[in-house]
Protein backbone atom coordinates (compact mmCIF):
# COMPACT_ATOMS: atom_id res chain seq x y z
CA UNK A 1 0.00 0.00 0.00
CA UNK A 2 2.34 2.13 0.91
CA UNK A 3 4.27 1.68 -2.58
CA UNK A 4 1.09 2.43 -4.31
CA UNK A 5 0.29 5.65 -2.14
CA UNK A 6 4.24 7.03 -3.24
CA UNK A 7 3.45 6.36 -6.76
CA UNK A 8 -0.05 8.08 -6.49
CA UNK A 9 1.49 10.68 -5.11
CA UNK A 10 4.67 11.68 -7.85
CA UNK A 11 2.17 10.57 -10.31
CA UNK A 12 0.04 13.82 -9.13
CA UNK A 13 3.33 15.90 -8.49
CA UNK A 14 3.85 15.30 -12.33
CA UNK A 15 0.50 16.33 -13.63
CA UNK A 16 0.80 19.37 -11.48
CA UNK A 17 4.03 20.43 -13.25
CA UNK A 18 3.01 19.59 -16.02
CA UNK A 19 0.25 22.21 -16.40
CA UNK A 20 1.11 25.40 -18.54
CA UNK A 21 2.69 28.09 -16.28
CA UNK A 22 0.28 31.13 -16.25
CA UNK A 23 0.95 34.62 -17.96
CA UNK A 24 1.93 36.05 -14.97
CA UNK A 25 4.29 33.07 -13.69
CA UNK A 26 5.91 33.33 -17.61
CA UNK A 27 6.42 37.17 -16.80
CA UNK A 28 7.82 36.88 -13.23
CA UNK A 29 9.85 33.88 -14.38
CA UNK A 30 11.17 35.86 -17.72
CA UNK A 31 11.75 38.83 -15.28
CA UNK A 32 14.06 36.86 -12.46
CA UNK A 33 16.37 35.71 -15.18
CA UNK A 34 17.09 39.24 -16.88
CA UNK A 35 19.95 41.04 -16.37
CA UNK A 36 22.96 39.28 -18.35
CA UNK A 37 21.88 40.51 -21.30
CA UNK A 38 20.86 43.75 -20.16
CA UNK A 39 24.08 44.62 -18.06
CA UNK A 40 26.17 43.34 -21.35
CA UNK A 41 25.05 45.82 -23.72
CA UNK A 42 24.89 48.54 -21.79
CA UNK A 43 28.65 48.08 -20.99
CA UNK A 44 28.99 48.37 -24.45
CA UNK A 45 27.97 51.82 -24.34
CA UNK A 46 31.30 52.81 -22.74
CA UNK A 47 33.75 55.79 -22.88
CA UNK A 48 35.12 54.91 -26.35
CA UNK A 49 31.42 53.78 -27.61
CA UNK A 50 30.08 57.58 -26.05
CA UNK A 51 33.30 58.76 -27.83
CA UNK A 52 33.02 57.24 -31.01
CA UNK A 53 28.74 57.80 -31.68
CA UNK A 54 29.28 61.70 -30.36
CA UNK A 55 31.96 62.19 -33.60
CA UNK A 56 29.71 60.42 -35.42
CA UNK A 57 26.76 62.73 -35.21
CA UNK A 58 29.22 65.42 -34.86
CA UNK A 59 31.12 64.58 -38.80
CA UNK A 60 27.77 63.77 -40.22
CA UNK A 61 24.77 64.91 -38.61
CA UNK A 62 22.12 62.17 -38.96
CA UNK A 63 24.29 60.23 -41.39
CA UNK A 64 24.84 57.44 -39.66
CA UNK A 65 21.61 56.74 -38.21
CA UNK A 66 20.93 53.85 -40.74
CA UNK A 67 23.95 51.86 -38.69
CA UNK A 68 22.13 51.57 -35.38
CA UNK A 69 19.14 49.01 -36.20
CA UNK A 70 21.82 47.12 -38.10
CA UNK A 71 24.34 47.23 -35.02
CA UNK A 72 20.72 46.35 -33.07
CA UNK A 73 20.72 42.97 -35.23
CA UNK A 74 24.42 42.09 -34.85
CA UNK A 75 24.39 42.60 -31.03
CA UNK A 76 21.04 40.40 -30.55
CA UNK A 77 22.61 38.03 -32.81
CA UNK A 78 25.51 37.48 -30.62
CA UNK A 79 24.60 37.79 -27.23
CA UNK A 80 21.46 35.74 -27.70
CA UNK A 81 24.33 32.52 -29.19
CA UNK A 82 26.24 33.63 -25.94
CA UNK A 83 24.00 32.83 -23.32
CA UNK A 84 21.99 29.86 -25.16
CA UNK A 85 25.20 28.47 -24.74
CA UNK A 86 25.73 29.22 -21.52
CA UNK A 87 22.09 27.76 -20.52
CA UNK A 88 22.35 24.93 -22.85
CA UNK A 89 26.18 23.93 -21.61
CA UNK A 90 25.99 25.27 -18.13
CA UNK A 91 29.15 26.95 -18.92
CA UNK A 92 30.61 29.78 -20.03
CA UNK A 93 32.83 30.92 -23.24
CA UNK A 94 36.21 30.13 -22.23
CA UNK A 95 35.22 26.58 -20.58
CA UNK A 96 33.96 25.83 -23.93
CA UNK A 97 36.75 26.92 -25.81
CA UNK A 98 38.92 25.00 -23.96
CA UNK A 99 36.93 21.23 -24.09
CA UNK A 100 36.15 22.06 -27.91
CA UNK A 101 40.16 23.70 -29.02
CA UNK A 102 42.22 22.27 -26.56
CA UNK A 103 44.38 24.30 -23.75
CA UNK A 104 46.78 26.15 -26.34
CA UNK A 105 43.67 27.82 -27.81
CA UNK A 106 42.28 28.86 -25.27
CA UNK A 107 45.66 30.49 -23.53
CA UNK A 108 45.95 32.66 -26.41
CA UNK A 109 42.78 33.74 -26.18
CA UNK A 110 42.98 34.30 -22.80
CA UNK A 111 46.41 36.24 -23.16
CA UNK A 112 44.24 38.54 -25.97
CA UNK A 113 41.71 39.36 -23.78
CA UNK A 114 43.57 39.89 -20.95
CA UNK A 115 45.57 42.72 -23.41
CA UNK A 116 42.62 44.14 -24.79
CA UNK A 117 40.10 44.46 -21.64
CA UNK A 118 43.29 46.06 -19.88
CA UNK A 119 43.42 48.80 -22.66
CA UNK A 120 39.77 49.53 -22.70
CA UNK A 121 39.96 49.60 -18.90
CA UNK A 122 42.32 52.13 -18.91
CA UNK A 123 40.09 54.16 -21.40
CA UNK A 124 37.41 53.57 -18.80
CA UNK A 125 39.26 55.40 -15.99
CA UNK A 126 40.38 58.00 -18.70
CA UNK A 127 36.51 59.03 -19.23
CA UNK A 128 35.83 59.07 -15.89
CA UNK A 129 39.09 61.26 -15.15
CA UNK A 130 37.71 63.78 -18.28
CA UNK A 131 34.29 63.55 -17.14
CA UNK A 132 34.90 64.57 -13.55
CA UNK A 133 36.93 67.16 -14.75
CA UNK A 134 33.91 68.92 -16.39
CA UNK A 135 32.60 69.28 -12.84
CA UNK A 136 36.13 70.45 -11.83
CA UNK A 137 37.41 67.56 -9.86
CA UNK A 138 41.10 66.99 -10.78
CA UNK A 139 41.90 63.33 -12.00
CA UNK A 140 44.35 63.07 -8.87
CA UNK A 141 41.09 62.78 -7.06
CA UNK A 142 38.44 61.01 -8.98
CA UNK A 143 40.78 58.19 -10.40
CA UNK A 144 41.77 56.79 -7.04
CA UNK A 145 38.09 57.21 -5.76
CA UNK A 146 36.54 55.53 -8.82
CA UNK A 147 39.54 52.55 -8.13
CA UNK A 148 38.43 52.32 -4.73
CA UNK A 149 34.90 52.17 -5.46
CA UNK A 150 35.22 49.65 -8.61
CA UNK A 151 37.21 47.33 -6.11
CA UNK A 152 34.85 47.39 -3.04
CA UNK A 153 31.77 46.76 -5.76
CA UNK A 154 33.53 44.01 -7.40
CA UNK A 155 34.51 41.97 -4.51
CA UNK A 156 31.35 42.61 -2.42
CA UNK A 157 28.93 39.56 -1.89
CA UNK A 158 26.99 37.86 -4.02
CA UNK A 159 26.51 37.96 -8.21
CA UNK A 160 22.76 39.08 -7.86
CA UNK A 161 23.91 42.08 -5.46
CA UNK A 162 26.35 43.35 -7.62
CA UNK A 163 24.29 42.79 -10.59
CA UNK A 164 21.38 44.48 -9.11
CA UNK A 165 23.90 47.74 -8.31
CA UNK A 166 25.52 47.46 -11.97
CA UNK A 167 21.56 47.58 -13.61
CA UNK A 168 20.65 50.62 -10.81
CA UNK A 169 23.92 52.58 -12.65
CA UNK A 170 22.61 51.77 -16.36
CA UNK A 171 19.81 54.01 -15.51
CA UNK A 172 22.62 56.65 -16.00
CA UNK A 173 22.42 56.24 -19.68
CA UNK A 174 18.69 58.25 -19.43
CA UNK A 175 20.80 61.43 -19.49
CA UNK A 176 21.67 60.89 -22.66
CA UNK A 177 17.72 60.52 -24.05
CA UNK A 178 17.18 63.76 -22.10
CA UNK A 179 19.87 65.65 -23.60
CA UNK A 180 18.53 64.70 -26.95
CA UNK A 181 15.39 66.32 -25.92
CA UNK A 182 17.02 69.16 -24.56
CA UNK A 183 18.80 69.34 -28.28
CA UNK A 184 15.62 70.36 -30.03
CA UNK A 185 16.58 67.57 -33.27
CA UNK A 186 14.12 67.51 -36.36
CA UNK A 187 12.41 63.64 -35.26
CA UNK A 188 11.31 63.57 -39.10
CA UNK A 189 14.90 63.81 -40.86
CA UNK A 190 16.20 61.63 -37.76
CA UNK A 191 13.69 58.93 -38.35
CA UNK A 192 14.11 59.28 -42.31
CA UNK A 193 18.16 58.90 -41.95
CA UNK A 194 17.48 55.83 -39.59
CA UNK A 195 15.61 53.53 -41.93
CA UNK A 196 16.90 55.26 -45.70
CA UNK A 197 20.63 54.29 -45.91
CA UNK A 198 22.63 56.78 -46.82
CA UNK A 199 26.33 55.04 -48.00
CA UNK A 200 29.68 57.34 -48.40
CA UNK A 201 32.64 56.22 -49.85
CA UNK A 202 34.75 59.30 -47.93
CA UNK A 203 37.27 57.27 -46.37
CA UNK A 204 36.03 59.06 -42.72
CA UNK A 205 32.94 57.77 -43.32
CA UNK A 206 33.82 54.40 -43.57
CA UNK A 207 36.26 54.29 -40.41
CA UNK A 208 34.04 55.74 -38.79
CA UNK A 209 31.55 53.16 -39.82
CA UNK A 210 33.85 50.20 -38.79
CA UNK A 211 34.49 51.90 -35.58
CA UNK A 212 30.89 51.79 -34.88
CA UNK A 213 30.52 48.09 -35.64
CA UNK A 214 33.61 47.62 -33.50
CA UNK A 215 32.94 49.61 -30.77
CA UNK A 216 28.97 47.06 -30.39
CA UNK A 217 30.96 44.19 -30.61
CA UNK A 218 33.31 43.53 -28.32
CA UNK A 219 35.14 40.01 -27.40
CA UNK A 220 34.91 40.18 -23.71
CA UNK A 221 30.94 40.48 -24.30
CA UNK A 222 30.65 37.25 -25.78
CA UNK A 223 32.45 36.09 -22.35
CA UNK A 224 30.19 38.06 -20.17
CA UNK A 225 27.14 36.69 -21.28
CA UNK A 226 27.95 33.46 -20.88
CA UNK A 227 29.54 33.52 -17.88
CA UNK A 228 26.61 35.37 -16.07
CA UNK A 229 24.23 33.38 -17.33
CA UNK A 230 26.21 30.57 -15.28
CA UNK A 231 26.60 32.96 -12.65
CA UNK A 232 22.44 32.91 -11.96
CA UNK A 233 22.65 29.31 -12.56
CA UNK A 234 19.73 29.25 -15.27
CA UNK A 235 19.60 26.27 -17.52
CA UNK A 236 17.99 24.75 -20.83
CA UNK A 237 15.02 26.25 -18.97
CA UNK A 238 15.72 29.40 -19.46
CA UNK A 239 16.36 30.27 -22.93
CA UNK A 240 13.40 32.13 -23.59
CA UNK A 241 14.06 34.60 -20.69
CA UNK A 242 17.59 34.77 -21.66
CA UNK A 243 16.22 35.59 -25.67
CA UNK A 244 14.10 38.19 -24.28
CA UNK A 245 16.78 40.11 -21.87
CA UNK A 246 19.70 40.01 -24.60
CA UNK A 247 16.46 41.32 -27.18
CA UNK A 248 15.57 44.08 -24.69
CA UNK A 249 18.86 44.87 -23.83
CA UNK A 250 20.43 45.40 -27.50
CA UNK A 251 17.60 47.26 -28.31
CA UNK A 252 17.90 49.51 -24.94
CA UNK A 253 21.39 50.17 -25.53
CA UNK A 254 21.14 51.10 -29.22
CA UNK A 255 18.80 53.06 -28.60
CA UNK A 256 21.01 55.28 -26.21
CA UNK A 257 23.47 55.09 -29.04
CA UNK A 258 20.87 56.77 -31.45
CA UNK A 259 20.23 59.43 -29.47
CA UNK A 260 23.80 60.25 -28.76
CA UNK A 261 24.47 60.52 -32.69
CA UNK A 262 20.87 62.67 -32.64
CA UNK A 263 22.09 64.86 -30.56
CA UNK A 264 25.81 65.59 -31.39
CA UNK A 265 24.36 65.53 -35.20
CA UNK A 266 21.42 68.07 -34.23
CA UNK A 267 23.60 70.66 -32.08
CA UNK A 268 27.16 70.34 -33.14
CA UNK A 269 27.12 68.81 -36.78
CA UNK A 270 25.31 72.49 -37.89
CA UNK A 271 27.75 74.46 -37.05
CA UNK A 272 30.83 72.22 -38.14
CA UNK A 273 31.88 71.44 -34.78
CA UNK A 274 34.08 68.70 -34.62
CA UNK A 275 34.85 66.43 -31.57
CA UNK A 276 37.38 63.34 -30.45
CA UNK A 277 36.16 62.48 -27.39
CA UNK A 278 32.99 62.45 -25.16
CA UNK A 279 34.34 65.01 -22.78
CA UNK A 280 35.05 67.13 -25.76
CA UNK A 281 31.15 66.80 -27.29
CA UNK A 282 30.02 67.73 -23.53
CA UNK A 283 32.03 70.93 -23.52
CA UNK A 284 31.11 71.62 -27.23
CA UNK A 285 27.35 71.63 -26.06
CA UNK A 286 27.11 74.59 -23.91
CA UNK A 287 26.93 77.03 -26.24
CA UNK A 288 24.20 75.55 -28.48
CA UNK A 289 22.07 73.29 -26.24
CA UNK A 290 22.58 74.73 -22.89
CA UNK A 291 24.59 73.84 -20.05
CA UNK A 292 21.82 71.65 -18.51
CA UNK A 293 22.58 69.36 -21.89
CA UNK A 294 26.36 69.48 -21.38
CA UNK A 295 26.02 68.48 -17.94
CA UNK A 296 23.64 65.63 -18.51
CA UNK A 297 25.93 64.57 -21.43
CA UNK A 298 29.15 64.20 -18.71
CA UNK A 299 26.89 62.64 -16.32
CA UNK A 300 26.28 60.00 -18.76
CA UNK A 301 29.92 59.91 -19.34
CA UNK A 302 31.24 59.28 -16.08
CA UNK A 303 28.32 56.84 -15.42
CA UNK A 304 29.06 54.74 -18.59
CA UNK A 305 32.60 54.50 -18.02
CA UNK A 306 31.71 53.46 -14.64
CA UNK A 307 29.87 51.17 -14.86
CA UNK A 308 32.35 49.53 -17.61
CA UNK A 309 35.36 49.87 -15.29
CA UNK A 310 33.03 47.99 -12.84
CA UNK A 311 32.45 45.39 -15.41
CA UNK A 312 35.60 44.69 -17.23
CA UNK A 313 37.99 43.07 -14.61
CA UNK A 314 35.33 41.21 -13.48
CA UNK A 315 34.50 39.62 -16.74
CA UNK A 316 38.33 39.24 -17.55
CA UNK A 317 38.98 37.51 -14.13
CA UNK A 318 35.94 34.75 -14.76
CA UNK A 319 37.04 34.13 -18.11
CA UNK A 320 40.45 33.08 -17.30
CA UNK A 321 39.91 31.20 -14.24
CA UNK A 322 36.67 29.60 -15.85
CA UNK A 323 39.44 28.84 -19.16
CA UNK A 324 41.85 26.94 -16.72
CA UNK A 325 39.90 25.42 -14.25
CA UNK A 326 40.22 27.63 -11.32
CA UNK A 327 37.84 28.96 -8.81
CA UNK A 328 36.14 32.10 -9.37
CA UNK A 329 33.11 34.35 -8.38
CA UNK A 330 32.32 37.28 -5.98
CA UNK A 331 31.54 35.54 -3.10
CA UNK A 332 34.46 33.41 -3.00
CA UNK A 333 37.20 34.28 -0.64
CA UNK A 334 40.98 34.96 -1.61
CA UNK A 335 41.75 31.89 -0.16
CA UNK A 336 38.90 30.07 -2.36
CA UNK A 337 39.81 32.27 -5.50
CA UNK A 338 42.91 33.99 -5.34
CA UNK A 339 43.60 34.05 -8.81
CA UNK A 340 40.22 35.45 -9.46
CA UNK A 341 40.71 38.23 -6.76
CA UNK A 342 44.03 38.66 -7.70
CA UNK A 343 43.26 39.59 -11.66
CA UNK A 344 40.35 41.89 -10.36
CA UNK A 345 42.80 44.01 -8.20
CA UNK A 346 45.79 44.05 -10.49
CA UNK A 347 43.82 45.07 -13.17
CA UNK A 348 41.48 48.14 -11.02
CA UNK A 349 44.95 49.22 -9.51
CA UNK A 350 47.41 49.21 -12.79
CA UNK A 351 44.52 50.93 -14.83
CA UNK A 352 44.49 53.88 -12.47
CA UNK A 353 47.84 54.00 -12.27
CA UNK A 354 48.82 54.13 -15.85
CA UNK A 355 45.68 56.96 -16.17
CA UNK A 356 47.44 59.44 -13.56
CA UNK A 357 51.11 58.89 -15.47
CA UNK A 358 51.69 62.38 -16.74
CA UNK A 359 51.55 62.40 -20.63
CA UNK A 360 50.43 59.22 -21.12
CA UNK A 361 48.93 58.47 -24.87
CA UNK A 362 45.52 57.09 -24.01
CA UNK A 363 44.48 57.07 -27.67
CA UNK A 364 47.72 54.91 -28.90
CA UNK A 365 46.78 52.53 -25.92
CA UNK A 366 42.89 52.13 -27.05
CA UNK A 367 44.36 51.86 -30.51
CA UNK A 368 46.25 49.14 -29.29
CA UNK A 369 43.12 47.63 -27.94
CA UNK A 370 40.81 47.98 -31.26
CA UNK A 371 43.67 46.33 -33.36
CA UNK A 372 43.93 43.35 -30.79
CA UNK A 373 40.05 43.58 -30.60
CA UNK A 374 39.65 43.67 -34.46
CA UNK A 375 42.13 40.31 -34.72
CA UNK A 376 40.51 38.57 -31.91
CA UNK A 377 36.63 39.05 -32.64
CA UNK A 378 36.70 37.12 -36.05
CA UNK A 379 38.58 34.38 -34.00
CA UNK A 380 36.12 34.21 -31.17
CA UNK A 381 33.43 34.61 -33.52
CA UNK A 382 34.13 31.55 -35.01
CA UNK A 383 34.93 29.55 -32.02
CA UNK A 384 31.50 30.39 -31.03
CA UNK A 385 29.52 29.34 -33.97
CA UNK A 386 30.99 26.07 -34.30
CA UNK A 387 30.44 25.59 -30.75
CA UNK A 388 27.07 26.99 -31.07
CA UNK A 389 26.05 24.60 -34.50
CA UNK A 390 27.14 21.59 -32.05
CA UNK A 391 24.10 19.11 -31.70
CA UNK A 392 27.03 17.46 -29.62
CA UNK A 393 27.80 20.19 -27.13
CA UNK A 394 24.54 21.99 -27.61
CA UNK A 395 21.93 19.05 -28.59
CA UNK A 396 18.37 20.37 -29.49
CA UNK A 397 19.61 23.79 -28.95
CA UNK A 398 21.92 23.94 -31.46
CA UNK A 399 22.12 26.71 -34.16
CA UNK A 400 19.32 26.38 -37.10
CA UNK A 401 20.21 27.17 -40.24
CA UNK A 402 18.84 31.07 -39.90
CA UNK A 403 20.90 31.34 -37.29
CA UNK A 404 23.92 30.22 -38.51
CA UNK A 405 23.65 32.33 -41.50
CA UNK A 406 23.53 35.34 -39.87
CA UNK A 407 26.35 34.35 -37.61
CA UNK A 408 28.58 33.66 -40.73
CA UNK A 409 27.58 37.35 -41.92
CA UNK A 410 28.49 38.78 -38.62
CA UNK A 411 31.46 36.91 -39.17
CA UNK A 412 32.63 37.68 -42.51
CA UNK A 413 31.57 41.35 -42.30
CA UNK A 414 33.59 41.84 -39.09
CA UNK A 415 36.83 40.52 -40.82
CA UNK A 416 35.94 42.69 -43.86
CA UNK A 417 35.58 45.66 -41.78
CA UNK A 418 38.89 44.69 -39.34
CA UNK A 419 41.37 44.34 -42.53
CA UNK A 420 39.71 48.00 -43.82
CA UNK A 421 40.09 49.37 -40.46
CA UNK A 422 44.04 48.15 -40.94
CA UNK A 423 44.47 49.83 -44.53
CA UNK A 424 42.83 53.10 -42.69
CA UNK A 425 45.13 53.03 -39.52
CA UNK A 426 47.94 53.07 -42.38
CA UNK A 427 46.64 55.52 -44.42
CA UNK A 428 46.21 57.71 -40.78
CA UNK A 429 42.44 57.72 -41.20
Amino acid sequence: MADNNQTQTIDTNTTTTAQPLSRKAKFLAILGAMGPGILTSFAGNDAGGIATYSTTGASYGYGMLWTIPLMCLLLIVVQETAARMGCATGKGFASLIRERFGVRVSAIAMLSLIVSNFAVSLSEFAGIASGMQLFGVPLQVSVPVTAAACWMLTMGGSYHRIEKILLSISAIFLTYIISAFMAKPDWGAALRATFGPTVSNDLNYVSLFVANIGTTISPYMIFMVSSNVVEKNLDASGIPAQRADNTSGAIAAELVSWFIILTTGTVLYPEGVQVNTAADAAKALVPFAGENASILFAIGLVGASFLAACVLPGITASAVCEAFGWERGPDRTWQEAPAYRGIITAMIILSAVVVLVPDIDLFGIMMVAQVINGVILPILLVCMVIIASSHFIMGKYANGRVWNFLTWFIIILVTVLTAIMFVLQLMGY
